[in-house]
């Protein structure tokens, strides 16, 4: 009896070593399959270009397919809630975005994913630069005669956004906090009705991304007065940042790699591996620079501390300035 005990412990104990022996092999031959790589907008834009960027990385480094898989919806909510129920197993990864991540959040919207508790960071990749233009009737032609005008004749100054806590209406908000300017928002649905009312003078500012306003800039019709972004962008390096009259302004977006929560170490190390040697490639490099954004580089555990201090950032913002989502 106690040789037929042995003997199942011993079946026992060589199955759970079979499990770990495969376990094992599976990470270290990662990936041995396509990798789906959740883009949470829908092609065009910055973020489908920066996703299809990194997954033609990806492909020539680790040898497999990546999939691109475009799931738009409800400000990038429904895609960040699908990486976040997918499998930790690494063959899904999201390109995650501060709007997903750390507005949203902020905003209080109901999500069906914790920003924290259900991803896995992996790395930075991308900030994408917001310009404050304004039409050419604007007398200011600084950022601090901006502020100088929002303080002497408040409500004069009004500030269009694509939308009710979208980052360009934050950048707004972060101004008339820091400042003490009064500052306008009117709301549109969406960039482009905004860009319209502000090219024909019925708005007198708006923050947008650089590929935006380089036609608009070109032409005249809008002038720049700086850039979000905590430093000066190399695309207009002569353009002030923000931070430069205001210290530790940043309304910058940014795009991330992350993946579910519970991916298996070797996996996320190798993945993050990836991140910072594409933001370290040249090529990589000039084909971001040429979408209009920044390259940006981070630990896993950069990138996880970075979200968690955006939200409570982000949260004094829209709590202090009361906005709310209907």
């Amino acid at each position: 009896m106690a040789s037929a005990s042995m003997l199942r412990l011993a079946c026992i104990l060589a199955g759970a070593l079979a499990v770990l022996a495969g376990s094992h092999a599976a990470e270290t031959t990662y990936p041995s399959k396509p990798i789906r790589l959740v883009v949470p907008y829908p092609p065009g834009g910055s973020a489908d270009p920066t996703g299809r960027a990194f997954g033609q990385w990806l492909t020539e480094r680790l040898g497999t397919t990546i999939v691109i898989d475009n799931r738009a919806g409800a400000g990038s909510v429904l895609g960040h809630g699908i990486g976040a129920k997918s499998a930790a197993d690494g063959y899904t990864l999201l390109v995650g975005s501060s709007a997903g991540l750390v507005v949203q959040p902020a905003l209080g919207i109901k999500l069906s994913y914790d920003p924290v508790k259900d991803f896995t960071p992996i790395g930075l990749i991308v900030n994408v630069p917001f310009l404050l233009v304004a039409h050419p009737s604007v007398p200011a032609k600084s950022m601090q005669e901006l502020i100088e005008l929002g303080k002497a004749q408040p409500g004069k100054v009004i500030f269009g956004s694509p939308g009710t806590g979208t980052p360009n209406h934050l950048g707004m908000e972060l101004m008339n906090s820091m400042t003490g300017a009064q500052f306008v928002h009117v709301p549109y649905k969406g960039g482009g009705p905004a860009t319209v009312d502000l090219v024909a003078g019925r708005i007198q500012a708006l923050f947008g991304s650089l590929p935006q306003w380089q036609p608009h800039l070109a032409a005249g019709r809008v002038r720049v007065l700086a850039v979000g972004h905590p430093k000066r962008i190399k695309a207009m390096p002569d353009v002030p940042a923000i931070a430069e009259t205001l210290s530790g302004f940043n309304n910058s977006s940014w795009y991330a790699i992350v993946s579910p929560a519970g991916v298996p170490k070797t996996v996320v190390a190798k993945l993050a591996a990836e991140t910072q040697a594409a933001v370290a490639n040249p090529a990589f490099v000039k084909q971001i620079e040429g979408i209009g954004l920044e390259p940006a580089s981070s630990t896993p555990q950069e990138l996880g501390s970075m979200i968690g201090t955006e939200i409570a950032r982000w949260t004094k913002v829209i709590k202090s300035s009361g906005i709310k989502i209907d």
